[in-house]
């Protein structure tokens, strides 16, 4: 007894596997990640250091070439490529395609190790790296106005308050914050007055540096008890730092004031954001790999009321390049598409069967096909997005395929007169093959794409998979759906009014 056999003779179960098929389906619809590309990592990988004040030679002499050195002896790297600006490298990994990600980052972060030595002491903070994707842009950005509070105010509301708040949202992976204008004192050295009083630059900022430590002061031990000493010599205003001695001359101090400019400024100027004219801090929101993109722009959506009222009446929360309404139009188009496409391919059908119940077996199997693919990518990992989406489009003409050679089988054995219970046996035993065939043969197709190298490859990659699935589910729908119910006589025939035999 063949598949086919046993789910026609056991109708009650065939209707139970596939209710259970689209049940599983929907709610793996409603649970699956959505976003506008496929997410996968490509063999890429961005490192990033930072040394204010250094000048773009000194960045690539100081920084990127110990690290291009470092980097150069990490397995199966194709290319280096270092951008060199005021402050900041940027270097670009490439990989061969097949060189795991991961396994890649671990080298990275093993080299960076290793090349610390080699980097300048004054470079505080290691260079940083992570894995480049073109999917990881953010689904969001948040603008903050405000025509009357202090930038650094409005940033200290941004980086302290909403920030924190929307990382922990789930499906959140960072929040980064650009136009920042943190609050700094800028202090000018004035060259004609430091020589003036014999003073270099390296003098002044040794005494900026010792005059705002935040270091223990120490510990009082007695016999009875051990007191702590607590002094907080931090200057925080640029009135604190204008009488701060940097020097004697001729029994005299010399205060920063007598020889530079104090101001209370920001700690980058060169850099700025902006909203319709209006200075802004901007805030960007990206969501994780697998999360969906909906969802979380709809969680942020659901905070902005409970920012307002916290923050001040004059700040302007504004949403900008919300990446879900693109996504929100193309799932409703594709849907409206798979709709008007279902309607063709069952028209297009009933032309040629000339039958409305004979129609509707090949008309069953489409949405049970689509569905069960949908919940295979569930299982699988992928998303749905326009690539998916545009393979469940396509598969809705190679769906119906098996089913209508099926039917169309079983209905020559009727034509002739048979009993339909045992034509629908013997039809669907003589084409089994055929149908395990077909849907080989249609798969067999998209396995170029499987294999295709590059990011081109690794985006259509999806594509391939659902198409795949969608034609490989459909083969078994049509080997396993219940034929008998829709098959009756007509007046006239060899077989009217003849009951089928178990």
């Amino acid at each position: 007894m063949n598949i086919s056999e046993l789910c026609i003779r056991r109708p009650a179960m065939t209707v139970l596997l596939s209710a259970a098929v689209v049940v599983i389906g929907i709610f793996a619809y409603f649970s699956i990640p959505v976003a506008a590309l496929p997410s996968y990592n490509t063999p890429v990988i961005n490192v990033n250091a930072q040394l204010p004040g250094a000048s773009p030679d000194t960045m690539a002499s100081s920084v990127a070439l110990p690290l291009e050195k470092q980097f150069s002896t990490i397995p199966g790297l194709q290319t280096i490529s270092s951008v060199n600006t005021q402050g900041v490298t940027s270097l670009t990994l490439e990989f061969v395609s097949s060189r795991d990600i991961d396994a890649a980052a671990v080298d990275v972060q093993a080299a960076l190790l290793r090349a610390q030595r080699q980097l300048p002491q004054e470079l505080t903070q290691l260079p940083s790296y992570r894995k480049v994707n073109p999917a990881d842009a953010p689904v969001l950005f948040i603008a903050l106005i405000s025509p009357s509070m202090n930038p650094s105010e409005l940033n200290d509301y941004a980086e302290n308050l909403i920030s924190p708040t929307l990382s922990t949202i789930d499906g959140v992976a960072q929040v980064g914050v650009y136009g920042r204008k943190a609050f700094a004192v800028r202090i000018k050295a004035n060259a004609d007055l430091l020589n003036a009083r014999n003073i270099t630059l390296d003098e002044l900022a040794k005494a900026v540096n010792s005059a705002n430590a935040n270091t223990p002061v120490g510990v009082l031990d007695g016999p009875r008890q051990t007191l702590t000493i607590q002094a907080n010599r931090q200057l925080m205003k640029a009135a604190d730092f204008a009488k701060l001695i940097v020097g004697q001359r001729n029994g005299s101090p010399v205060r920063l004031d007598e020889v530079a400019t104090i101001e209370d400024s920001f700690e980058s100027v060169k850099t700025a954001s902006s909203f319709n004219g209006q200075d802004s801090i901007s805030l960007a929101v990206q969501r994780q790999p697998n999360a969906n993109t909906v969802q979380v722009v709809d969680a942020v959506r659901a905070l902005i009321p409970r920012f307002k009222a916290e923050l001040p009446q004059s700040v302007e929360i504004q949403m900008v390049n919300d990446r879900s309404i693109s996504i929100r139009e193309a799932v409703h188009d594709v849907q409206l598409t798979l709709l008007g496409t279902i309607a063709l391919v069952v028209l297009v059908i009933f032309l040629f069967l000339h039958r409305l119940v004979a129609t509707l077996i090949p008309a069953a199997t489409i949405p049970i096909s689509l569905i069960g693919a949908v919940a295979l990518l569930y299982a699988f990992g992928y998303s749905l997005d326009n690539i998916s989406l545009l393979g469940i489009t396509l598969a809705v003409g190679l769906v119906v395929d098996d089913a209508i050679v099926v039917l169309e089988n079983i209905m020559r054995y009727v034509e002739k007169g048979m009993d339909p219970f045992a034509a629908a046996l013997r039809g669907a035993r003589e084409v089994g093959f055929t149908i395990v065939s077909i849907s080989i043969s249609l798969v067999a197709v998209f396995i170029p794409i499987f294999f295709m190298p590059g990011v081109i490859g690794l985006l259509f990659h999806e594509f391939a998979v659902v198409v795949a699935l969608a034609v490989l589910v459909s083969a078994v729908v049509s080997l396993t759906h219940r034929q008998r119910p829709v098959l009756r006589s007509r007046p006239g025939s060899a077989w009217h009014g003849r009951r089928p035999q178990p």
